[in-house]
């Protein structure tokens, strides 16, 4: 007997119009659907429109533990020492609680969207100014001869001028970007450009933190730059800081010292065991490692030889104990992160993302060359870390912080900047 034709479509043998995870009643099982929202949410956790987030987010973790590595390594000696033959782990573990905090803030800063940013830029440098303005309180203390840390507490301590880098970036992108359309008049650039970059750098400079403020005046120059500010109107500012660095440079006896051996190439032998001792010292560590380096652990300069191994130049450990070698992986590490953020400038409409994500390019990628010229001798000691490697609280998580904010940029490249209609258009005319 012949089959009647139906209309009805035919279900696949491995098709089932239930639940897969039920329970003996048919209801959907709780375990299933708490397994099926938690793949859900990672999905969405490192959903991104473009390469460009995973490159950065990419780099940035390998770097994060490269540099954890080179803590361990470069630390263990002084921390044994300190612990009083205890411990070789101390800066290690201290490292990896900074990473373990400042990681999961970048995840969360790049879920942000980038309108949470620019509607709250003064709110965020706001917050800054006034942590900055704590040095100058009894929380205050000095470090090298740059008053710029706070201490609260016996053992927890941070650096404010940190994260008024990052405040600064976020309210030159959303400053400039509402004055786009007003740049080429001097006087809408200077107010409130001047009197506000003016107290966030000055705070800084008031403390006697040489590096930070030459890093905070790259991203500012940076920012303005990206806007596209006329090329003339930073003439002046150019000519008034070549004026003034050297007379901020000269406000510290130990500055002066450095920069007055730096300057004579320390070629004078008195100055051996004072301004010019961690400069030899770095210089004679990458001096030894040669080629392929004396191996991962393996470092003499870390044993009380070099100061500050593990943080202002752990780029002399470096290529101690990974040779040339590692010392072209980091630099080529920070341009892979450098290509990534221009990736994000060149590819974007909205004026607030290119000021914002050049800044931060500028100031990362700048710090590390300045760190890097210092190791080389080619600067004078300037106190200023390596991004992402060094030893520092501070440093990592904001700049961990200021990497999700640009991954928030990366995340959505549909923010672009709002189209600015004809007087009597409607949206959506065909005109």
């Amino acid at each position: 007997m012949a089959q009647k034709p139906t209309s009805l479509p035919r279900r696949r043998p491995t098709e089932s119009t239930g639940p897969r995870d039920a329970d003996a009643h048919g209801r959907p099982g709780a375990h299933g659907g708490r397994q099926a929202a938690a793949v859900v949410a990672v999905k969405k956790l490192f959903a991104a429109e473009t390469g460009s987030f995973f490159l950065i987010l990419g780099t940035t973790l390998f770097m994060v533990v490269l540099g954890l590595v080179m803590v361990l390594s470069s630390s263990s000696v002084e921390q044994y020492i300190a612990s009083k033959h205890t411990s070789f782990f101390g800066a290690f573990v201290r490292q990896g609680m900074y990473a373990a905090i400042g990681i999961p803030l970048m995840l969360i800063a790049s879920r942000l969207p980038v309108s949470f940013y620019r509607r709250h830029a003064w709110k965020i440098l706001g917050a800054a100014v006034v942590l900055q303005l704590l040095v100058f309180t009894p929380l205050g203390y000095e470090v090298g001869g740059n008053r710029n840390w706070i201490r609260l507490g016996e053992s927890i301590s941070a650096q404010p001028s940190e994260a008024v880098k990052l405040a600064l970036a976020v309210w030159l992108g959303m400053i400039l970007s509402v004055k786009r359309d007003l740049l080429d008049d001097w006087k809408h650039l200077a107010i409130p450009l001047v009197p506000v970059v003016g107290v966030a750098v000055g705070l800084v400079v008031l403390g006697g933190d040489l590096g930070t403020t030459m890093v905070m005046l790259l991203l500012v120059f940076a920012a303005v730059w990206f806007a596209g500010v006329r090329l003339r109107y930073l003439a002046v500012p150019v000519l008034f800081l070549a004026a003034a660095i050297p007379l901020i440079a000269s406000g510290s006896a130990s500055r002066n010292e450095r920069i007055a051996a730096w300057m004579s190439g320390c070629t004078d032998s008195s100055d051996y065991q004072a301004a010019c001792w961690q400069t030899l010292h770095g210089t004679w560590a990458l001096a030894s490692g040669g080629l392929f380096g004396v191996g991962l652990g393996n470092s003499k300069s870390k044993w009380s030889w070099l100061p500050e191994a593990d943080n202002d130049f752990i780029f002399a450990i470096i290529g101690e104990e990974l040779g040339l070698i590692g010392a072209v992986v980091v630099l080529a590490l920070f341009l892979v992160l450098a290509v990534g953020f221009v990736k994000i400038i060149r590819r974007t409409n909205d004026p607030f993302v290119r000021v914002v994500t050049g800044a931060v390019t500028a100031w990362i990628i700048g710090q590390a060359l300045i760190n890097i010229a210092v190791v080389l001798g080619l600067l004078p000691v300037l106190g200023v870390p390596l991004p992402l490697i060094s030893a520092g609280g501070s440093a990592l998580i904001v700049t961990l912080v200021a990497i999700g904010v640009v991954l928030s940029f990366a995340r959505r490249p549909e923010e672009q900047a709002p189209v600015r209609q004809a007087p009597g258009q409607r949206v959506g005319s065909l005109r």
